[in-house]
């Protein structure tokens, strides 16, 4: 007969709990869930549970299983209850890898948010430049590629640049605040034009783009509704967008925007232009983007317009393209956006530090030859061979201690790279692997990355990439 198990869970793991369970297919046990009313799986308690999982409840289980990061006695909890109470894996995924299976996957090749990439330079740049450029955003994920017009600047290859970006097969739009501009792109065979109101959207009736509303006063969503209702009434489709505003100049206000558009037209579609964010917030634009498309996820908004003009926005599309395959993944499989990638983990990793210091002491005590390994666990840096175990947070401070033959500069420059390497893997949260490059998610371009990977090539031929050996 089947073991029964009955799985503890909170009401945000619920769903995904019970997909996982389902997608596992076959298996040697039958089971039950749970849930004890509380939202957040990982507070649940032993005292918790005893208080709450009444006999009714556990009825005819042979086991328990609780989440991962439940707290608590769970050896006294099994005594309580006359049963055994398990805990399973700290993530819901992981559940197959704990009962034997193969975890499934994820899918990151669906999403249903394009992506607007603007080239804010356009004028300035020959056709070949523009060419270039839509190039590099076509490869980092863009749907659309969008020509900028500067402010009383001329543009006169413009219909040339839209001619140019068609015959390579690009959706193109143009995003002006100039009526002149917008009439040449539409007449030019513009895909899309940015933007107009109610007071300039009778150019919709002359050209075949789809246009991109936005209120004609700033902050109106009555003035962004009138203009959607005018387009209605000539029968021309649209996008609307209610303007996302920087931080400290109506960024919670702007949201809230979206937000009521979406509750009034719930089948509205809506773009967002996440560059007042992405560009004039000094914070990592990785982290930046994951929050904006989650909103951007709940509220279906179809359409974003990402740009890259500040240095540290120099990777905002790879971003947004990673981004919305993540949110649209977490929201099909009901579950938090949380292990389905880590390209948006850039400056830190969920789980740096595989080992803790004793079991790197355990490990130092059976070496018994001279080479040098390296380890980072939460202490700092480990450095340890056969004459004994090292640990500071300062690469400098090993350096007295180690016994190099003397005249092994290829060695002693090894060490110092590596040693290098496991401080900023220390200091940042990032995972240390000796020989091994850090991860740094979708940060590093894929010329950048080959490069890489061609100058440990290169270290492998000039110093054996081996461990500094002690005399």
């Amino acid at each position: 007969m089947a073991e029964k198990l009955l799985f503890l869970t909170g009401k945000l793991a619920e769903p995904s709990l019970r997909k996982v369970l389902a997608d596992m297919g076959k298996v040697a046990f039958e089971y039950r869930i749970h849930q004890l009313g509380l939202s957040v799986a990982a507070l649940m308690t032993d005292k918790m549970i005893a208080r709450r999982l009444t006999p009714e409840l556990i009825g005819d289980s042979d086991q328990i299983m609780v989440p991962g990061r439940c707290r608590g006695d769970l050896n006294e909890l099994s005594l309580q209850l006359g049963l055994p109470v398990v805990r399973g894996p700290e993530e819901v995924k992981d559940l197959p890898l704990f009962f034997g299976h193969e975890r499934k996957e994820p899918d990151l090749s669906r999403y249903d948010v394009n992506i607007f990439a603007e080239i804010v330079d356009a004028p300035e740049r020959d056709i070949d430049g523009i060419l270039e450029r839509a190039r590099y955003y076509r490869d980092n994920g863009a749907n659309v590629i969008d020509i900028g017009c500067l402010p009383r600047e001329e543009f006169p290859h413009l219909e040339e640049a839209i001619a140019a970006l068609h015959d390579e097969g690009f959706k193109v739009s143009v995003d002006s605040l100039e009526l002149d501009d917008l009439k040449r792109a539409g007449r030019a065979g513009a895909d899309f034009l940015l933007s107009l109101t109610e007071e300039t959207y009778h150019l919709a009736e002359e050209v075949d783009a789809v246009p991109i509303l936005v209120p004609a006063e700033p902050g109106s969503l009555a003035s962004l509704e009138r203009v959607m209702e005018l387009m209605d009434k000539i029968n021309r489709p649209w996008i609307a967008d209610p303007i996302l505003d920087p931080i400290h100049f109506g960024l919670t206000n702007s949201i809230v925007r979206y937000h009521e558009l979406r509750r009034k037209y719930p089948d509205a579609p809506m773009m967002m232009g996440v560059g007042n964010l992405t560009e004039l917030t000094d914070a990592d634009t990785s982290g930046i983007n994951a929050m904006l498309f989650g909103i951007i996820s709940e509220l279906k908004v179809t359409n974003v317009l990402a740009t890259e003009v500040s240095p540290h926005a120099r990777r905002a599309i790879k971003e947004a393209d990673i981004a919305r395959r993540m949110m649209f993944a977490a929201r099909e499989d009901n579950s938090l956006p949380r292990d389905f990638t880590g390209d948006l983990l850039v400056a830190h990793e969920r789980r740096p530090f595989p080992d803790n210091a004793e079991e790197i002491a355990e490990l130092a005590s059976n070496i018994k030859d001279p080479n040098y390994r390296i380890k980072v666990a939460e202490q700092g840096i480990y450095m340890f061979n056969r004459d004994g175990l090292m640990q500071d947070v300062d690469p400098f401070a090993f350096y007295p201690q180690l016994k190099l033959k003397e005249g092994d500069t290829g060695h002693a420059f090894y060490l110092g790279v590596e040693l290098a390497k496991a401080q900023i893997a220390w200091q940042m949260g990032k995972r240390y692997t000796q020989d091994e490059e850090l991860e740094w998610g979708c940060a590093l371009t894929q010329a950048e990355e080959d490069l890489t990977e061609q100058k440990a090539e290169g270290t492998t031929m000039t110093t054996g990439r081996k461990c500094g050996t002690a005399e």
